[in-house]
């Protein structure tokens, strides 16, 4: 007999949204580029060498991103650390909404993530670096 699920992916999405800011992708394009702002790339390896990349963004697959962020943790990384805002994206904006709930959780402060993630940011025409030609 299949396993009944309690709450589903849409519940858990709606939910993280009702606790983090969403930014629609006009508003990330004009934090892109700043000082004070890391653009977090949550998606797997694979969608970026088959997608291509936002120009400048940190990429952190995200079955690492609690790991990276946790100064405690041997798998730190330095640049959860600054004082910046960080904004999390995926390929199309649910990872991305459950990270940045995670992130908050974990005291990362201030987080959003891009409603739509890469994919409306490409279709909004915003910059993409392509992917890189393979060899072979």
């Amino acid at each position: 007999m299949p396993q009944t699920i309690s709450k589903g992916y849409k519940a858990l999405v709606a939910e993280a949204e009702s606790r983090i800011e969403t930014l629609t992708v006009e508003a990330a394009q004009a934090l892109h580029g700043s000082d004070d702002v890391v653009f977090v790339d949550l998606r797997d390896p694979r969608e970026l060498e088959r997608e291509g990349r936002m120009p400048g963004a940190f990429h952190c697959p995200r079955g690492m991103l609690e790991f990276w962020i946790d100064p405690e943790s041997p798998y730190a990384k330095p640049v959860f650390q600054e004082d910046k805002r960080f904004v999390f994206f995926c390929g199309g904006g649910w990872r991305s909404a459950l990270a940045a709930q995670a992130a908050q959780e974990m005291g990362l402060k201030p987080v959003a993530h891009v409603a739509g993630g890469f994919g409306a940011w490409k279709k909004a025409g915003a910059p993409v670096e392509p992917p890189a030609e393979r060899k072979g």
